[in-house]
Order: structure tokens, then sequence, then C-alpha cells
């Protein structure tokens, strides 16, 4: 029977939270090493250098995760032109138990690719920030902190955080400024991704095709309409939530691009009505199943629970490219479906060490200088380190950003 603490959970009240984070903060000392040359940007005094990620360290209580609440959202074209309104949203439309989709129709002739060559780090969610700001600055807003909350990310990035004392392969660059009270964190392209990247066989990139031709079939563009599945699938065209949180104590901002809505008008309010889309190689046999549930759903359940989603609609095919079925996973059920898995992933240690990592980040990154940025690396089966770098190729908060954000905060002077 599987015992309440490792129940993932997103919590509705405020209730334990200092009591909570103060225990952690107390486990949490022997998780932080004190090893490390000291860069000459280096505060004095004795800082944690770095983070381990062994599991076994982060087996406790689930941490309080507040509810997320939408806070607004904003809509990526043809162009990545940024509209702050939902013109991007579409309708989730039930195809029935037997689609019969071909995943590999329009790919040569009908297919607009994103240029994944170009790194937009957090732009799309600042340009958001510029225009609701307002609605960010609450009366709980502390003086040194603007937007009045502690991180400001893609919701990619924590994904990768709450997967990582499980993943094997895949080490991740994460750069970290402080800029008016708040951590914003982006990602940095590792040296093996860019590789693999710009390696990518023609197969790999035609799978890759069929995540999004798999949304087209199951996605109207209004409520009222059906897919057209013999449209342009355009990667650069996005919808995306803006959500806010807390876990533990950590107050977080992050975006999240979102597949689709249910399209009853009973449906429950955003994020509570989004629907994640994904597809996948059929299961054929115990040990395929039993490898989906250790490693697909991992990062199917962190994606989805961060921002709220209830729900995921995979699409099954074949080896050819054909969906041969669908099934619904909710997000709540997903620790009780993989609790026979021998030696599994638990969703506990996932935010527990989510919540260390940006309990480490805010004791290294101690100056607010948008132009200095900490660099916290990790490669599989290593410790989280770090370095400190100014004015360097990882900067990452625009002048645009920063300008604007100064001016508009700046005290008025007296006459």
């Amino acid at each position: 029977m599987e015992r309440r603490r490792d129940r993932p959970r997103h919590s509705g009240s405020q209730s334990g939270a200092s009591s909570h984070s103060k225990a952690d903060r107390d486990r949490s000392e022997g998780r932080y090493a004190h090893k490390r040359v000291r860069s000459a940007e280096d505060p004095p005094g004795s800082l944690p250098q770095s983070l381990s990620t062994r599991r076994q360290l982060y087996e406790r209580d689930f941490p309080v995760y507040k509810q997320p609440v939408e806070v607004g959202v904003f809509s990526l074209d043809s162009k990545r032109n940024f509209f702050n309104d939902s013109r991007k949203l579409r309708y989730y439309v039930d195809p029935g138990k037997s689609p019969n989709f071909s995943l590999r129709d329009g790919y040569r002739d009908r297919y607009v690719k994103r240029d994944d060559g170009v790194k937009e780090k957090l732009d799309h969610i600042l340009r958001w920030i510029l225009e609701n700001r307002e609605r960010l600055q609450s009366v709980h807003s502390a003086p040194d902190c603007a937007l009045g909350v502690d991180f400001i990310t893609w919701r990619g990035h924590l994904t990768k955080l709450l997967t990582t004392p499980y993943e094997t392969q895949e080490g991740w660059l994460l750069a970290v400024s402080r800029f008016r009270g708040t951590l914003y964190i982006s990602e940095v392209e590792t040296e093996a991704a860019r590789v693999s990247r710009e390696n990518r066989t023609g197969r790999h990139e035609e799978m890759m095709y069929w995540g999004y031709k798999f949304e087209q079939y199951l996605c109207a563009d209004d409520v009222s309409s059906v897919p057209d599945g013999g449209g342009v699938v355009n990667t650069n065209e996005a919808f995306c939530t803006v959500v806010q949180t807390r876990l533990s104590d950590h107050k977080l901002l992050f975006s999240g691009e979102v597949d689709c809505r249910d399209k009853d008008p009973k449906a429950p309010p955003a994020p509570a009505c989004y629907v994640e889309l994904k597809t996948s190689a059929e299961i054929c046999t115990p040990k395929q199943r039993s490898n989906f549930h250790r490693y697909k759903l991992l990062k199917w359940w962190a994606q989805s629970f961060l921002p709220g989603v209830p729900r995921i609609v995979a699409g099954f095919r074949d080896q050819d490219g054909v969906v041969v079925s669908l099934e619904t996973f909710h997000i709540s059920k997903i620790s009780q479906l993989i609790k026979n898995e021998h030696n599994c992933w638990r969703p506990t240690v996932c935010m527990n060490f989510c919540s260390d990592f940006l309990s480490f980040v805010k004791s290294v990154v101690k100056d607010d200088d948008p132009r200095l940025v900490y660099l916290f690396a990790w490669e599989p089966h290593r410790d989280v380190s770090y370095s400190v770098h100014r004015d360097s190729e990882y900067n990452f908060l625009p002048d645009w950003y920063v300008k604007e954000m100064t001016n508009h905060h700046a005290p008025k002077k007296r006459h």
C-alpha cells in the first residue's frame, strides 16, 4: 500500500509551510558540499559549492506545492511574433477509439520547422512580464523584490530539475541571474546537446514531426470547428500559459506551452481545462510497458504536474508511424500506476530535489546584477556545481528588459 507521504499533490492552503521549510533546511545541510576553488566574483564567507543528486537524500515528506494559478497567457505566431493573448489556443476533439492516423502524412510537403538553433532564452516570458507586470505586483511584494516572486523560468527547465535524480544520459547547464530581487533561470545548450542536434538522423527528424502531426489530428482552431489533418504543420506557432505557484518557500512564476484545452463549456478554469498530447511506440510486451512506466511516464508526469495540467492523451503508434490506439493518463493517478514497478521513480524525490536545488541557488546567487551569471552545471552521476561569469556569452537578460524594468521602478524625483 502506498504511503501517504509519497502521494503527489497540489496544496490549496499555506498551512505547514514554515515548519516544513525549516525542517527541510535542517536536513538539507547534509546535501551541500563546500568544495570548489573560489571565483573572484564569489562573496566572502563559506558558501555551499555543490549539491548532491543521490536519490536517497530526497526520500522525505512530499513538499508543499501550491495549486498553480494561471495569471496570464500568450501566443506565438507562424513567425514567432509575440501576442499577449490566446489567439493560438486550440481545442481538443476526441477522435474515438480507433484513430488510424498516419503521422508521416505531410512531412515532405506541409511542414514548416522552427529553427531550434535559435536560442530565444527567456525573451517571450520577459515580454509577457513587461505587458502584465502590474498584476504581479501585490501588496505582499517585498520592497526589494519588484515582481513579488523568487524565480522566473520556463516550465521545461523545472521539468529537467524534477527528473535529474533519475536521469542517466543527459546533463544540463542552467544560467541564473538575480535582478531586482528575483532569480531568473535560463537554460544553456550543452556541447553534447549541440552535437546531437546538429547530427540528427533523417529518421529522428521525421519522428520529431510525428508529435506535432498527432496534435493536428486532435486539435481544432476554435470551439465549433473540427481538426484539419490536411493542413500545414508549423512548429513556430505556440500557445503558452503563465502560472504562479509556490514550492516549499519558493515563489515561482513560469510559462509552458499548452497543446489544447477541453472544449466543454462546463470544463473547469485554466489550467485544469488543459490537455497534454503525446505519442509513444505501441506497447506489446510486459518489458516494454515497464520501461514506459519507468522512463517516459516520469517526464510526462513532471511536465504536466508542474503547471497543473490534469490529463495526457497519448497516441500509441506502430513502426510505420500510424497511431493504432489512444490512452488517457490522469496525472493524479500516475503514482498509483507505477507503484508496483521495482525501484521505480518517486514523485517525492523529484519535488524535493527541485526544492533543494532552488534553495541551493538562493544561497549562492546573492549579487543583484543582470550582468552577472551563475552557471549551474550537472552531468549524470555527478553533483551539481557552479561557476561565475561577468559580461560573458552566458548573459541572457536583454538590455531592453533591464532598462524598462529599471525605469519603471525608479523612484520619482521630488521637485
